[in-house]
């Protein structure tokens, strides 16, 4: 039986036929799995590359920027034009980039090149991140948070075994073995050609599926809304970017870990985080997004707060729990979004999966400015404190009985 909260938000009239493909949302996670796999072998190799290059955490943080930087301002434009003019197929050229940002990785001689592999790999993830999230919704019927949670979990479960992958293969084979990530892209692209082909079929069945239904709430309402969910985000990715970037080297620096051990513990964070996503959107469906936003984020403060305060096992509990729960927004987030636009799925998802990565990379190069100058430690006691903005989700309005 569909949740209170799935029967009473907005969705196409003709979403009442359609049933939730569970092969279909499988299979664009799988992709994006892969996908994120090839994606954060980028920042777990970082100490590799800092070490063989010679680089400053400036000069990383550099990296995550041309990274996400690329992501951050294509996706919304790739959203927006896919809204008018769907290309399915677009799915398999993102992974194509991505797969040609990690060969010059792992070839590139120089740091200018560094940056341009990593650039690759942000076009790719502009590139594969709307549309894949249009996909998600397509298919799933009436359940939109669980299928958001199935696709983010795909690319959660990438990025957390990118590290421990990493971990056993770049770091004792060296730089070159990079490049063998990129054998996995074949595999993606085979099955997002057929993963294509099923939804230029679903498009051209929906076109006679009628209006959208809308939520009732003022435009200037739901720019109000967007802009504060947009804040939210904000919180979460920089926190995140704290983490992704430089969370080994916190380690290294204060419990004298090997590479290989501070690699097991950003992927403890990041196995948590996938899990967080697991949890977000089915409890959405049943409880409402708004409520899971508020908990997620404001939640996790006290956990972010005592962080930088306790001995090597604690870290582990805390990072587990923070990214358990902090991970649990970005579902539930995209879903508020897409009720507040409907019709707009490619637009709200290239706007926030961009932002995501925007704010990531912008944040990663700051906080490298911060490192340099203050040390790892500030750079985690100052993040501690960005959950506090999770009390902007009192005002965000109630879109239907579960929100209630």
């Amino acid at each position: 039986m569909p949740s209170p909260a799935a029967s009473t938000a907005p969705a196409p009239t003709g979403t009442d036929v359609v049933k939730t493909q569970y092969l279909v949302i499988l299979s664009i996670a799988l992709c994006h799995f892969i996908n994120d796999v090839m994606q954060s072998v980028l920042s777990a190799s970082y100490p590799l590359l800092h070490d063989e290059f010679g680089l400053n955490f400036t000069q990383v943080g550099m990296m995550s920027l041309a990274f996400m930087g690329t992501a951050s301002v294509l996706q919304p434009l790739v959203g927006m034009l896919t809204d008018r003019h769907p290309f399915p197929q677009s799915l398999t050229v993102g992974m194509g980039s991505t797969m040609l940002g990690l060969l010059l990785l792992a070839k590139a001689p120089s740091y200018p090149f560094l940056l341009a592999g990593a650039a690759l790999i942000g076009i790719g993830s502009a590139v594969f991140h709307p549309e894949a999230s249009r996909v998600a919704r397509a298919a799933a019927g009436r359940r939109f948070g669980t299928a958001q949670s199935m696709f983010q979990v795909g690319g959660n479960a990438g990025s957390a075994a990118g590290p421990l992958l990493a971990a056993f293969i770049v770091v004792p084979l060296g730089r070159p073995s990079v490049a063998w990530f990129a054998a996995l892209a074949l595999v993606g692209m085979t099955i997002l050609s057929q993963v294509g082909r099923w939804y230029a079929n679903q498009q051209r069945k929906r076109k006679a599926a009628g209006p959208v239904r809308d939520h009732g709430l003022p435009r200037r309402r739901v720019m109000i809304t967007i802009a504060m969910l947009a804040f939210l985000v904000f919180t979460k990715n920089t926190y995140i970017a704290s983490i992704s970037a430089y969370y080994t080297f916190f380690l290294i620096e204060r419990f004298a870990l090997s590479t290989q051990e501070a690699q097991f513990m950003l992927f403890l964070f990041l196995g948590a985080s996938a899990a967080g996503v697991i949890l977000g959107g089915p409890i959405g469906d049943r409880i409402g997004t708004r409520a899971v936003i508020w908990v997620s984020i404001l939640g996790v403060l006290p956990f972010t707060l005592a962080l930088p305060h306790v001995g090597l096992f604690w870290t582990g509990v805390l990072s587990v729990l923070i990214g358990l729960i902090l991970s649990s927004a970005f579902p539930a987030i995209i879903v508020f979004a897409q009720e507040l636009v409907p019709g707009r799925v490619g637009l709200i998802a290239g706007v926030f999966f961009g932002m995501a990565f925007g704010i990531g990379g912008i944040m990663a190069a700051a906080l490298g400015l911060v490192a340099d100058a203050y040390g790892l430690s500030f750079v985690y006691q100052v993040c501690a404190f960005l959950p506090a903005i999770g009390l902007l989700a009192a005002f965000l309005p109630r879109l239907n009985r579960a929100d209630a």
